[in-house]
């Protein structure tokens, strides 16, 4: 069987193709944009200017609306995943969450937005367990209607794509896996991809929350 993250769908790589080709692009922008200032040390990619800042209309976890507004003055920490993922979506929650806890008092302005890619199945409850089971203070759960979540995907280039239900009703969602760090101001600061470690990220994390 081949993994849910990695199917080589033709419409999916192509949007995967895309996204990539714009991220690279948008880096080498900034690094042209930065060069012959002061270096910054960050460990995740530097996409300043070149992600559209924090927004977004759905339903929190505890089943009211919620917005970006609602996240002012908060460092968001936005990853796009579902409550039935295997393998993945859990061990980048698991990995938040560890940055969280490293990242000590800082942690209290900042929040991990899960935002479901399978409004279908993710309820409101099923996302309140489960990000619950990750960081009850921390993290905090988004679904909404198919075109709303289509909405905010399209927005930060996020692709992802349903299998065919199994005569149980049981799929699998092939997503990218992207984590989109905002700032107070909603604006988007940096981008980590999966294979960023726990350390990398808490560092980033920290620097991000000093004063500037």
């Amino acid at each position: 069987m081949q993994h849910p993250h990695r199917r080589a769908g033709a419409p999916l790589a192509r949007t995967f193709h895309r996204g990539a080709a714009w991220l690279l692009a948008a880096s080498l922008a900034f690094c042209l944009s930065a060069c012959g200032g002061k270096p910054q040390n960050w460990q995740l990619e530097n996409v300043e200017g070149h992600l559209p800042d924090l927004s977004f209309s759905l339903t929190s976890d505890s089943g009211t609306p919620m917005s970006a507004q609602d996240l002012k003055g908060k460092i968001a920490i936005v990853y796009f995943g579902y409550t039935h993922c295997p393998d993945i979506c859990p061990e980048t929650m698991a990995k938040l969450s560890q940055a969280l806890a490293k990242s000590a008092a800082s942690a209290q302005d900042m929040r991990i937005v899960f935002i479901s890619v399978d409004p279908t199945r993710d309820t409101p409850a099923a996302m309140h367990a489960y990000v619950d089971a990750f960081d009850a203070r921390h993290a905090i759960g988004l679904t909404g209607t198919p075109s709303e979540i289509e909405t905010i995907a399209k927005r930060y280039r996020v692709a992802y794509q349903a299998d065919q239900p199994e005569g149980t009703g049981s799929y699998e969602v092939s997503h990218s896996s992207g984590i989109y760090i905002f700032d107070r101001d909603g604006k988007a600061r940096l981008l980590a991809n999966g294979n960023a470690t726990v350390d990398q990220l808490a560092h980033d994390l920290q620097q991000l929350a000093q004063p500037s």
